[in-house]
């Protein structure tokens, strides 16, 4: 047989279509047994995450926190478990988590103590703190001592501080105790004079305040009177919680704190001086020398960052997983986080969410397993209908003979009272803010603004209020009075519904409604909450109702989004130090990890939704309370 002879260019050709399929082949190869090794290497690791050191005798516990303190994380594992490989803040601390782990030191034979540094904790509301604050008390009445050190302290920070047995402040550092305080902008000026945008509200209750920037250039005579009344209320019982952690008179703290000025004249500046004569610290000492302190009282550990035996929040939170059964007991108590603004439809972690949250209280209805139910909210309110469709399933709970019980957190007002009314039983901290039970509804208009630049609309409907809420059409007063009439009947909907609930009249409720904040003392006063109690007072009777028996004898189950299989493995992988090593040297990680934008929500943008989503309603009802700290 006569092979065929190729010319040279043909040779040329076929010479690099072979150089390019064996390149090809290569690279290929090089990236499938690349990826082969790192999946071995994950799976390795993510066996051996949580196998670390097992705890040894006189280790002190170091409780640094960073970030946010909140109910539900609102990022995912994936990008929490990157940032905290690469040595990054996750910007977020869960209260529950901080909680376990004190409880836990507190029977922990082999915590001996526990070293607290808060600076860098973007503390939460006041409702939070004591919480923390009470478990650092029980802690210390169990015999183990607490060592706070600060460099510097807001007054929310140092709530938790003053907890400890001792409390050191760097010689630089300093305390200042202000008050509380609650300014808002306002835009009415800006947005209709300047830019020719009316914005029209449409409320009721005299003081629901929450759209008056919108109309107003300053708050409301009502407005602040309302506000002052929970705050002062809030301030003196944060001054009474210091007094008596720090053993002081409230009188004498309470006259510091108005005279400061003259404090700061006569520690010349200095304000680490200042609050060691206000006897808010009890020495002047620099980190190390605190860390010696440590190492002295403690068992030393040159390995360790200060040379003393420690163990960080996060290791200790892995601990005490570790040693949990993985099998969910028979019965137990559920509990489901409402956290953020209440929103219509599917809502990420963080927010609430007519149907997602609406889901969570479905699965424990359906669960067999779920004895009682806690509702844990945190939450200044939202959308009216979604609101509504969570309340409904807190009422099919209890039809169901499950138990509900609401344990609130720093906010639970306007739509976050609204989903908590219908409970067994409404806990509050003293320090709570809630009720603010009125509704609003706002329809920004835009022809003067379009005036402005030679924009005008015309055109015809076939009725008088076809196209009425077009924002680029004046709003016809007719129109203003159908949509004053829907938000009325919303707030006889909330009324009769408290009313219906609370086993009162509508009548007193209203008394108390009119969009007016309670601190959660007021509240029990008043009859919208039952108690004074944190999370763990609301496990209490949850588990009883449900004859769980008492503390120590049940359960505690969270019902949350269930991560993928894939943010399970990966978040066990990057816990682990192999991941952690690798990620912390990956490129691609860091890329990744700078497109997740942090969800902020903010005031302005939920009203601007809210006034734009009315799906086919005349405007969308909303209780929601700009209120906090």
């Amino acid at each position: 047989m006569n092979s065929v002879r190729r010319g040279p260019v043909a040779s040329f050709f076929v010479g690099l279509w072979d150089v390019m399929n064996f390149t090809r082949r290569l690279i290929l190869n090089i990236l499938f047994f690349g990826l082969l090794l790192l999946v071995l290497m994950m799976v390795l690791a993510s066996l051996a995450a949580g196998s670390g050191r097992p705890m040894l005798p006189r280790t002190t516990l170091v409780i640094a926190p960073e970030g946010n303190l909140v109910e539900q994380y609102t990022s995912d594992p994936v990008s929490r478990a990157f940032a905290k490989s690469m040595g990054g803040r996750s910007g977020e601390l869960q209260l529950r988590d901080v909680l376990r782990a004190l409880e836990a030191a507190r029977r922990d034979k082999n915590i001996e103590r526990v070293y607290l540094h808060v600076d860098d904790l973007q503390a939460g509301g006041m409702a939070s703190l004591r919480e923390v604050a009470d478990a650092i008390a029980r802690l210390r009445a169990d015999g183990k001592q607490v060592v706070a050190f600060s460099e510097q302290l807001d007054q929310k920070q140092y709530l938790l501080a003053a907890q400890a047995d001792e409390v050191y402040l760097d010689p630089m550092g300093g305390v200042v105790l202000e008050g509380l305080s609650r300014y808002r902008q306002y835009f009415r000026e800006g947005l209709q004079d300047k830019l020719g945008v009316d914005v029209h509200l449409f409320k009721v209750g005299t003081f629901k305040s929450a759209a008056e920037p919108y109309v107003l250039d300053a708050a409301s005579p009502a407005s602040k009177e309302a506000d002052l009344f929970w705050m002062n209320d809030v301030w003196q019982r944060y001054l009474g919680d210091v007094a008596r952690a720090r053993k002081l008179d409230v009188a004498q703290l309470t006259a510091s704190v108005n005279d400061l000025p003259a404090g700061v004249a006569a520690a010349q500046g200095d304000l680490a001086q200042l609050a060691l004569r206000q006897k808010l610290v009890d020495g002047l000492k620099t980190r190390q020398q605190v860390w010696d302190l440590l190492r002295e009282r403690g068992a030393a550990d040159d390995n360790a960052e200060g040379g003393f035996r420690r163990i960080e929040l996060d290791d200790y939170l892995a601990h005490l997983d570790n040693r949990l059964q993985q099998v969910v007991p028979e019965k137990h108590v559920a509990v489901v986080v409402a956290e953020g603004e209440i929103t219509g439809g599917d809502a990420p972690p963080g927010t609430i969410g007519g149907d997602s949250t609406s889901a969570l209280l479905r699965d424990a209805h359906d669960d067999d397993n779920v004895a009682a139910v806690v509702l844990r909210v945190n939450s200044p309110g939202g959308e009216v209908f979604a609101s509504e469709q969570i309340r409904r399933e807190v009422d099919r709970l209890k039809a169901a003979g499950k138990p509900v019980v609401v344990s609130m957190g720093d906010v639970a007002a306007s739509g976050g009272y609204w989903i908590s009314m219908n409970a067994d039983r409404i806990y509050a901290d003293p320090s709570t803010i809630t009720g603010s039970i009125g509704i609003f509804g706002v329809i920004p208009t835009i022809p003067r603004a379009l005036e402005k630049i030679g924009v005008h609309t015309d055109g015809v409907g076939t009725t008088p209020y076809a196209g009425a809420f077009d924002l680029t059409r004046e709003l016809d007063p007719r129109v203003g009075q159908v949509i004053q009439g829907v938000i009325e009947k919303g707030y006889r909907d909330f009324t009769g519904r408290v009313a219906k609930a609370r086993g009162r009249s509508v009548e007193q409720i209203d008394a108390i409604a009119q969009g007016r904040v309670w601190s959660g003392a007021q509240a029990r006063e008043r009859g919208i909450v039952d108690a004074m109690g944190g999370l763990q007072v609301a496990l209490d009777d949850a588990a009883q109702r449900a004859r769980l028996g008492k503390r120590g004898d049940y359960r505690v189950r969270y019902i949350e989004k269930t991560p993928t299989p894939f943010e399970k493995f990966f978040t066990g992988f990057a816990q682990s130090r192999m991941g952690a090593g690798l990620l912390a040297e990956s490129d691609m990680a860091r890329a990744l990890l700078a497109k997740a934008a942090p969800q902020a929500a903010r005031d302005l943008r939920f009203l601007e939704a809210s006034a734009a989503e009315r799906r086919g309603a005349p405007v969308m009802a909303v209780a929601y309370c700009f209120c906090g700290l």
